[in-house]
């Protein structure tokens, strides 16, 4: 079976750096992690999209 995999995406350019395996343990708000952005070169908040 496939897992399901949801994208992070930049807060401040947009685009869709990183792909997740989410935990369904009763999330229910979206994840969001500090990770580097190669296109602004810095570290931003990426937040999870769909």
């Amino acid at each position: 079976m496939a897992q399901k995999k949801t994208a992070l995406a930049c807060s401040e350019c947009g685009n869709r750096n990183y792909q997740v395996i989410p935990t369904q343990m009763g999330q229910t708000e979206r994840l969001e992690l500090k990770k580097f952005c190669k296109h602004c070169q810095k570290h931003t908040l990426h937040k999870e999209t769909k």
